[in-house]
């Protein structure tokens, strides 16, 4: 005849083991996004450029504010951190896949009331103070048979992955940041040599404008005209100061280094750069570089992982556990062979009536893999969409730029010839200053848009991957760390 014991074991669990089918995990279709074969908007140039060359790597001062960038600024030193946070977290997954072994020890003393036991208590024989000296050694492990602690390891390390990748979009942000900031320094500097030199040249027409009137030849009206002119680049160039202040404040905040620091940076001349020449990428190097991708793409085999631990938590769970100490009413007799103490247990638990908790954790994951998903397809369209965007600005750029240095070098040349056919008494003073206030604006203008077409370059750079993996030095996998989240061993500490 089977015991009772057996009989209510086999009515527990065969509704436990009958539930884990009832209900199979969704499937929740990831396909790769379709991509477009090349850009809409490339210039049409068969140069070959490096992506890294966008950056203007050859001014001093941004090399300078770019290294201490990487070494200072917070926002970076917290996406780091938040890499550390990640990798603790996979290791805490992986270790719950070992046994938990734990020792203790413990001086008990119980007080009774021996009249309770009637004769036996009244004559003595029971004390009524016992005192217990014990210590113990406990171990219990999950073999994780369905693979549950698996699928939370692999979800954690996946999460590393991401907040990798997303170290690396930080300073990727922090160097485009940096570099559009040293450009626009440069601008002004081209801009404030602009505007010194429309100052020079009205001043010379107003030191002749007062020869002039002094000879009695051109009326005073002339020479007050070309000190408005003066006084209006005078204050063009007065305005750009404020303009340096803000750029100050933002590499400050861009560096985690003092304002005088950065001063020092940008204090050392550079000479003028001609924008770079800009890289044909395909939408499969825009995929291998993307920070923002790489990271999506990790969190989507995150939710993928943690779907399949929510699924498996329908299934049973077995434990063994075991307990070796020692146990004794005196100190002296601890460690005596008649105070081992021990047992061993094999237990097994499983839902039965959860009243959907489950299903819930189960639809719940699948949603935030829909998420994940989502969310890498807004990624890799978002990429596409910033390159498309980049490229069709540097050709509009290049074309603005060349146009306008070509309207300030025609300006100029006419601005000379109406100082000319003047002092040759040809034509009247209006048109001089006609002439050189046009010259005086293109100037400028022509600065201001060779600096937006360096700019253009630094956002292509961006929409390209950046620095990409050769960058991102101590923020990817290692091949070991990779190689354990195919197997499902367990994960190393990070160097």
């Amino acid at each position: 005849m089977v015991p009772l014991s057996r009989w209510l074991l086999l009515v527990l669990l065969g509704p436990a083991l009958a539930g884990c089918g009832l209900k199979p995990a969704p499937e929740i279709a990831t396909p790769a996004p379709d991509l477009a074969p090349s850009y809409f908007y490339i210039p049409e140039t068969q140069t070959a450029a490096d992506v890294e060359a966008l950056l203007p790597y050859e001014d001093a001062g941004f090399a300078t504010l770019a290294e201490q960038a990487l070494i200072n600024a917070p926002s970076l030193a917290e996406a780091l951190a938040r890499v550390d946070v990640a990798r603790g977290g996979a290791a805490r997954a992986g270790a719950e896949r070992w046994p938990n072994i734990s020792a203790d020890a413990s001086v008990t003393e119980n007080r009774i009331n021996p009249n309770q036991f009637g004769d036996a208590g009244a004559s003595g024989l029971i004390p009524s103070t016992q005192t217990f000296y014990g210590a113990n050694l406990v171990a219990s492990w999950d073999p994780d048979i369905f693979g549950q602690l698996r699928a939370q390891e692999r979800a954690a390390l996946a999460r590393i992955d991401a907040a990798s990748a997303s170290a690396g979009a930080v300073r990727n942000a922090l160097l485009a940041e940096i570099a559009g900031s040293v450009i626009d320094w440069r601008t002004l500097a081209a801009r404030t040599a602009a505007l010194q030199s429309d100052v020079e040249a009205a001043q010379s027409l107003t030191r002749l404008a007062k020869a002039r009137e002094q000879a009695g030849i051109s009326p005073g009206f002339d020479r007050v005209r070309a000190e408005a002119q003066a006084s209006a680049s005078r204050s063009r160039l007065a305005a750009v100061e404020s303009e340096r202040v803000r750029i100050i404040g933002r590499l400050v905040t861009l560096t985690g280094v003092g304002a005088r620091q950065v001063s020092a940076a940008l204090a050392g001349s550079s000479a003028a750069l001609a924008p770079p020449p800009t890289p044909a990428a395909l939408p499969s190097e825009l995929l291998t570089n993307r920070p923002d991708i790489l990271a999506a793409a990790a969190e989507l085999a995150a939710t993928d992982a943690d779907l399949a631990s929510a699924s498996r938590a329908r299934f049973p769970r077995f434990t063994l556990s075991g307990v070796l100490g020692l146990l004794a009413f005196d100190p002296s007799d601890l460690f005596d062979n008649d105070s081992i103490v021990g047992s061993l247990t094999a237990g097994v638990a499983g839902p039965l009536l959860d009243f959907g908790r489950i299903s819930a954790e189960i639809d719940t994951a699948a949603a935030n893999k829909r998420i994940a998903f989502a969310a890498y397809r807004g990624a890799v369209f978002q990429a596409l969409g910033d390159a498309e965007a980049a490229y069709g600005l540097i050709t509009a750029s290049d074309a603005e730029a060349a146009l306008a240095l070509k309207e300030n070098s025609e300006l100029e040349r006419a601005a000379r010839l109406a100082d000319t056919r003047y002092r040759a008494g040809l034509v009247n003073f209006s048109e001089v200053l006609e002439a050189r206030r046009a010259a005086d604006a293109s100037g400028e203008r022509a600065a201001a848009s060779v600096g937006r077409a360096n700019r253009a370059r630094v956002l292509l750079w961006q929409a390209l991957g950046g620095s990409g993996a050769r960058g991102r030095r101590g923020f990817k996998l290692t091949a070991a760390r990779a190689q354990n989240a195919r197997t499902g061993t367990r994960p190393r500490r990070a160097g």
